[in-house]
């Protein structure tokens, strides 16, 4: 099981930190991944971080503003966002993949969490 949360309401420019605890098994070989889906439209890919954390991967509306970072022995994986602007708003999912790789498609994620809501307000 995988429960995000650090969503809220923050007003543009402004940071938040989501945070993705995995209960039940552990997903320390599994890359995980952010995906986020704004109301009307499809889940989209966020940001992937390898089982190593070696490796991370971010979609270009994010790279230079979001940080994708784990930490095994909790079990959990963090997304730092700065710089949020309107567009970033969207319920944010966390998920884990089949791979150890970094992963940047939906299917390849058979394992997902709740979301959580991140609005900004510009």
């Amino acid at each position: 099981q995988l429960q995000a949360s650090g969503g809220g309401l923050v007003q543009a420019g402004g940071s938040l930190r989501l945070s993705c605890a995995a209960s039940g098994r552990t997903f320390r070989s599994n890359a995980m991944g952010w995906f986020r889906q704004a109301p009307g439209r499809e889940r989209e890919f966020v940001a992937t971080i390898s089982g190593s954390s070696s490796y991370t991967y971010y979609a270009d509306s994010v790279k230079g503003r979001f940080t994708i970072s784990r930490d095994n022995t909790k079990n959990t994986v963090y997304l730092r966002m700065n710089s949020l602007n309107a567009e970033d708003t969207a319920v944010y999912y966390c998920a884990a993949a089949r791979s150890t790789l970094t992963v940047v498609t939906t299917r390849g994620y058979p394992y997902w969490g709740q979301g959580t809501q991140v609005t900004v307000s510009s």
